[in-house]
């Protein structure tokens, strides 16, 4: 191991929609996460390894922790957002440049009673008319915390990102690499199927199916440079399963392939995928159902 070989775990943490999952994706440079515009996309913890040179840097993105607990689904999201933080070695935690809101609030007081170092990333700063706007900001986050560095991104506009990547950097641990170089994630095609199944999803129903849905890989099996993939998307009433078929199946369709589109592109191979829309009533509010589905 070199005198300068570092290597270490940064969960990044916020309030749902502030653009973590868009951010590591950034860091990666390639889209491991799923995103939408739709606050609490991302409902799992994920593993994102960057490794430059001597530097593995273990992003770990997590769901939007927020104070609207009030079903099953949502006090795992929460649960599992707030349980890596006194596990890693770094806490990033993401703000939106142009607001603070009572679950920033709640995210910061977790932060600190984790006690991990932690820095902040203030994101969207490409909305500012002005750039000097966002020095204020900086100001009032000193005030309320004292970070080990502020600084100002555009995770979508990919601004700002290379300093951040040589805070984190300097900010690691002397340490071995855990993953070999190559290795991306510690999810299976499984899960990251599944994922860009929902991400679709999301994006094509707007509104309409706010957070009943969720997506099990029933099947993932390579035959020679095909891929067979099956999948059910899971949901709450009839009404839903009509919604996210679509007239004529129109609308399941198009989704299908657009995630086809995407694995394939993921596993750089011919996919065949097929989807199911299968009614389990209460699913998102029982617990038994949501380790059922993979939320454990």
């Amino acid at each position: 191991m070199s005198s300068q070989t570092r290597c270490g775990y940064v969960a990044l943490v916020g309030r749902p929609n502030v653009g973590k999952s868009t951010l590591m994706n950034h860091l990666l440079g390639l889209k491991l996460a799923i995103t939408s515009r739709k606050p609490q996309t991302t409902r799992h913890t994920m593993l994102g390894v960057d490794t430059e040179g001597d530097i593995q840097a273990i992003y770990v993105d997590t769901p939007g922790i927020h104070t609207a607990a009030d079903r099953a689904m949502n006090r795992y999201m929460v649960r599992g957002a707030v349980s890596v933080l006194s596990d890693v070695d770094l806490v990033v935690m993401v703000v939106d440049a142009d607001k603070w809101v009572s679950d920033d609030d709640l995210v910061l007081s977790h932060i600190k009673r984790a006690e991990t170092p932690a820095m902040v990333a203030i994101n969207k700063v490409d909305t500012f008319a002005q750039p000097e706007q966002v020095l204020s900001v900086i100001e009032q986050l000193r005030s309320r915390h004292d970070f080990s560095a502020y600084l100002p991104i555009s995770a979508l506009k990919e601004r700002g990102l290379e300093a951040l990547r040589a805070e984190i950097a300097q900010a690691l641990p002397v340490a071995q690499h855990l993953f070999p170089a190559d290795q991306l994630t510690d999810k299976p095609m499984r899960f990251l199927a599944a994922e860009i199944i929902r991400e679709k999803l999301m994006r094509r129903l707007g509104e309409e199916l706010p957070h009943h849905l969720s997506v099990t890989v029933e099947q993932y099996r390579v035959e020679g440079s095909l891929v067979r993939i099956a999948a059910n998307i899971i949901v709450e009433r009839r009404g839903q399963k009509a919604i996210v078929i679509g007239s004529k199946g129109a609308r399941l369709k198009a989704i299908g392939s657009e995630a086809r589109q995407d694995i394939e592109a993921l596993v750089d191979a011919k996919v065949m995928l097929n989807l199911w829309v299968k009614v389990k009533p209460g699913w998102s509010n029982d617990e038994a159902s949501l380790r059922r589905y993979g939320y454990d």
